[in-house]
């Protein structure tokens, strides 16, 4: 990257940086790049990215400027800001939605909010003036390279060891969607999973690097007592018990020989994000075939699988293997998805994922 010579015309633009001329030093055809490498992260849908690499590229180049040190368009790469830069909501529309006729000052701030909730961003306010920091960003390209050069195998989930990784890397799922401080989730789900392995273990499996044992993907398939069947037939919030606090289950755990129970939901199915390339997601959707034709023995009249469809990712990824949405959060992305066991267990998952964009 070079730098424009430091002269009074190029100093005279340097206060007429602004929002609406991002493009010109930063190429759509360059944005394009970056959307297309963030797309497949953790909570990016591709509108959410295309405001994120904008958002970037204008507070790096804003810094530039204000430190008399612009950059010669066009910026072919884009490093991350020093600190924090200032970005009103109003610079962060005039960004988000150039080319859009609607999109307010309020709805860009909601935006940043989502992005900060995935950690992708720092905020700060004084009173007066919004400053934004980007912390470090994923890189796709490299994170599948380095998953491809390792080994990965199924096994027992262990309360002992795998509980605190595992709630670490659930929790990260579940902060896209709260604009709110979620840092009290591991722990609570790190207990909330080590209670469910005292009762029924076998649903509960982990993917593990080979290495060094650690887990980097885990489902839990829970059989859920008639008496709660009426809950996947609400609004799916109330049986969001991994990330909310309220203390009492609203999902009752059916136990092996109970033969009123028909159905299973599908309480987490994740894989960490460094790692959520297709050949893990292949093992781990195998594996969840075979442990709930397993399960049918503990529970002869299972017909009915259900999921929590609160994440962008795993949205696609129930959509391919054929769940259908049945009832979603009024005012919300959040439903709930549902396919009979018999036709999940006659899929030919390599198939069914063929065409997945990951």
């Amino acid at each position: 990257m070079s730098r424009s010579p430091d002269t009074p015309a190029n100093r005279s633009k340097l206060a007429k940086f602004s929002p609406q001329t991002l493009d010109r030093w930063f190429p759509l055809d360059r944005q394009y790049q970056y959307v297309e490498r963030l797309k497949t992260q953790v909570g990016f849908t591709r509108r959410r990215a295309e405001c994120f690499v904008r958002l970037w590229g204008y507070l790096f180049l804003k810094q530039q400027f204000s430190l008399g040190k612009p950059l010669a368009p066009p910026v072919d790469r884009l490093s991350l800001p020093d600190g924090f830069v200032s970005c009103t909501h109003r610079e962060a529309a005039d960004l988000f939605y150039a080319d859009r006729d609607r999109g307010s000052p309020r709805a860009a701030g909601m935006t940043i909010d989502k992005l900060a909730a995935l950690g992708y961003l720092e905020k700060q306010f004084d009173g007066n003036t919004i400053c934004l920091r980007i912390r470090s960003v994923p890189q796709p390209e490299n994170l599948a390279a380095a998953s491809e050069s390792l080994d990965f195998f199924l096994d027992a989930f262990d309360p002992r060891t795998d509980a605190i990784p595992v709630a670490s890397f659930l929790a990260r799922n579940y902060n896209w969607m709260s604009n709110g401080n979620m840092a009290f989730i591991p722990h609570r789900i790190a207990r909330l999973l080590r209670g469910w392995a005292k009762r029924y273990p076998q649903g509960m499996r982990v993917l593990r690097r080979s290495d060094n044992l650690n887990p980097i993907g885990f489902y839990l398939l829970y059989p859920t007592a008639a008496t709660s069947e009426e809950n996947l037939f609400l609004p799916p919030k109330k049986s969001m018990h991994l990330s909310s606090t309220q203390e009492i289950d609203p999902l009752e755990m059916a136990l092996p020989g109970d033969e009123s129970c028909m159905s299973v939901f599908v309480r987490s199915w994740a894989i960490d994000r460094p790692y959520l390339q297709p050949p893990q997601i292949l093992q781990l959707l195998e594996d969840s075939q075979q442990v709930l034709g397993q399960m049918q023995a503990d529970f002869p009249n299972l017909c009915d699988l259900y999921a929590l469809l609160f994440h962008p990712f795993y949205e696609k990824l129930t959509t391919v293997l054929g769940f259908q949405k049945t009832v979603c959060e009024p005012m919300s992305s959040v439903c709930w998805g549902y396919i009979a066991i018999d036709r999940f267990l006659a899929l030919d998952i390599s198939d069914a994922i063929l065409d997945l964009d990951v």
